[in-house]
């Protein structure tokens, strides 16, 4: 198999803040992996909150030489190949694994929802993100919103009650809220989210740090609506260790490697009871289309990476209503704009 990668950079329609960072473009590495013709697509969108940058995803695909694997269907001696090269780079080897997945499903001539036996017509409606900003372009970004009935809303900063006092004077639609680690201590915490409860907010993804789980723990115990992790877990390995804190787990491809770890990450969590949701870096429509062929499977869904830039390099999974849209072209459903090199 033949691997080329291409980097390029995805263009915010709005300058993108959570509590710990602030962006008007994203990086991503777009790979294509080639075998008897036929050509699979994947991505990767390094965080730095992980220790990734478009360097070291570059400098990890140089040297990940799968020429020498002649059967894209050998998913683990690949995949496990890649993970012994550089166990913590997650992004980078998720979009090898996504290639492989959208490689087998253009060989197989089928959908990768279809080829799992899931139903296309059970997709959860994904959110749409709505990131800090003045109460001004807040209030402008909700109204350009109108077409999806879920809104995730960015917090973690003084003025939380005030973006979302706004929010609910133009909307009464459903309001989930992530903190991305943004208070600091359990008092702050769970008085804020003692407010936010009476807001009608559905629930919260990682109120505190990753570091304080014990704190998260404590938290727990005086709030009522869910406490989802998403700095909290990467990986399959992290779910026993953060479930007496957490009520469900954000899954990411790009936090835990790839397609087969998500899959796993969903079966063990249904088992211990947790609720799940896919979420996503910003990313374009490959990487966002590869976690909604899971998306079946799960409660909730936070796929709106593609949505959120105006130069995405790729047509597929589409929203209507809100709701994920998946299409019956084979892998991923993906196709390209332009040439991709």
């Amino acid at each position: 198999m033949k691997l080329t990668f291409e980097y390029i950079e995805l263009k915010l329609r709005h300058t993108f803040t959570i509590s710990r960072s602030s962006r008007d473009v994203e990086p991503c590495i777009i790979v294509s992996l080639e075998h008897d013709g036929i050509v699979g697509y994947g991505e990767a969108a390094p965080s730095e909150r992980y220790g990734e940058t478009p360097e070291t995803v570059i400098a990890f695909l140089k040297k990940s030489d799968l020429i020498h694997f002649n059967d894209p269907f050998q998913l683990d001696e690949i995949l496990s190949y890649i993970s012994e090269l550089a166990p913590n780079d997650f992004s980078a080897r998720a979009a090898i694994d996504i290639a492989l997945h959208d490689l087998i499903g253009k060989k197989l001539k089928i959908p990768l929802w279809k080829m799992w036996g899931l139903n296309d017509h059970a997709t959860p409606k994904t959110s749409f993100t709505i990131g800090i900003d003045s109460i001004e372009v807040i209030e402008k970004k909700v109204r350009e919103a109108s077409a999806y009935p879920i809104l995730k809303v960015k917090v973690g900063i003084p003025q939380d009650k005030m973006i979302i006092k706004m929010i609910r004077k133009v909307t009464d639609k459903v309001i989930r809220v992530d903190a991305n680690e943004g208070w600091k201590s359990k008092e702050e915490a769970r008085d804020k989210i003692l407010w936010l409860e009476t807001q009608g907010v559905e629930f919260i993804e990682q109120p505190m740090p990753a570091s304080q789980l014990d704190d998260i723990a404590w938290l727990r115990q005086y709030v009522n609506i869910p406490l989802i992790a998403d700095e909290s877990v990467l990986q399959l390995s992290d779910i026993p260790r953060i479930a007496g804190a957490f009520d469900g787990i954000n899954i990411k491809l790009m936090k835990c490697a790839g397609l087969r770890e998500a899959m796993r990450m969903i079966h063990t969590a249904k088992v211990m009871g947790m609720k799940v949701m896919l979420g996503c870096m910003i990313e374009s429509s490959v990487g966002i289309s590869a976690a909604a062929q899971l998306s079946p499977m799960v409660d909730y869904a936070d796929l709106d990476g593609n949505i959120l830039i105006t130069n995405d390099p790729f047509d597929g999974v589409k929203v209507v209503d809100g709701r994920l849209i998946l299409n019956e072209r084979p892998g991923l459903g993906v196709t390209p704009k332009n040439p991709i090199s």
